[in-house]
């Protein structure tokens, strides 16, 4: 079908209010990066101070080995992984990074998987590759969203490892990356091994005034455990959703490219179409008057 100015001017409209859309969807996905980077930044203090605490309390006391497996439990060998993925699409190859990561991962270790997705696109991936899926988490859409989560990561994990269900626990996640977009990768939380402690207990004090854990170091040491595992899983959470904005950025960065080519093409046709109108149109009055002209000698 032949291409009239009328259709190319609603093409041509039609082209900018999507790039417009995108530029949006750019703009927005800039800004999450900026707050979920930041808030990876901030977590390092804290890391470092709960590092230093869990070094004093395995100095004070001798680190010791980790539990026994429990007898009578066959999936104590099992292992649990929480894996990040993306609720929403325009995210490029995102899911199938880290979904293919964890497959490929869970696949080389002992023991049967169980595992978490947090998202339903890479839950989808994983349940189409075959993996036991015991839970699906929504995907926070924000800093203050990260914590809720978190939470409730940690009461379901804590229930089936209590249950004897699983010993081990890991976390796959996209994390950013300089240079590029984010690469997948994944952290071993539990079980909190021997050579954990003891690389714990020899992280240096940062002054010539070692500390003295007060009171009951037992209880102290719990609660550095908790924040270690929170800290642990809500760093990943935010690489992963700084990760998942940058590839939406890429995303939307090409397709907002893909459009000024395409808006170009439009307005070379519309103007070519235009041309052409308006030399036929001359044509056509030249004609009239060579004709009025010719009339006018034979008469």
């Amino acid at each position: 079908m032949s291409e009239t100015t009328a259709s190319m001017t609603r093409k041509i409209a039609s082209a900018s209010d999507l790039q417009s859309v995108v530029r949006t969807m750019k703009a927005l996905a800039a800004s999450s990066i900026g707050q979920y980077e930041q808030s990876v930044r901030a977590l390092g203090d804290y890391y470092r101070t709960v590092e230093l605490g869990l070094g004093a309390c395995f100095r004070q006391s001798p680190p010791a080995a980790p539990a026994m497996k429990r007898k009578g439990h066959p999936e104590a060998d099992a292992i649990g992984a929480v894996v990040f993925g993306s609720d929403q699409g325009l995210v490029g190859q995102f899911n199938d990074v880290v979904a293919d990561y964890a497959i490929k991962t869970l696949a080389t270790l002992p023991g049967k998987p169980q595992v978490w997705a947090v998202g339903e696109r890479v839950h989808g991936r994983l349940a189409d590759a075959g993996l036991p899926l015991i839970g699906l988490f929504a995907v926070p859409n924000s800093v203050q969203a990260i914590t809720p989560l978190v939470g409730q990561i940690q009461i379901e994990s804590e229930t089936h490892r209590a249950k004897g269900d699983y010993a081990t626990l890991y976390v796959f996640h996209n994390r950013p990356k300089s240079g590029a977009l984010y690469e997948p990768v994944s952290q071993r939380l539990l079980p909190l091994d021997l050579p954990w402690q003891q690389g714990l207990a020899k992280v240096p004090w940062p002054d010539k005034m070692l500390p003295e854990v007060m009171g009951n170091g037992l209880v102290t040491l719990r609660g550095l455990i908790r924040e270690y595992l929170f800290i642990s899983i809500f760093r990943a959470c935010a690489e992963s959703l700084a990760s998942e904005n940058a590839s939406r950025l890429a995303a939307m960065e090409r397709a907002d490219q893909n459009i000024n080519e395409l808006l170009e093409t439009l307005h070379g046709t519309f103007h070519r179409l235009r041309q052409a109108g308006i030399d036929e149109e001359l044509f056509d009055v030249v004609s009239g008057f060579e004709a009025l002209a010719g009339q006018k000698q034979t008469g």
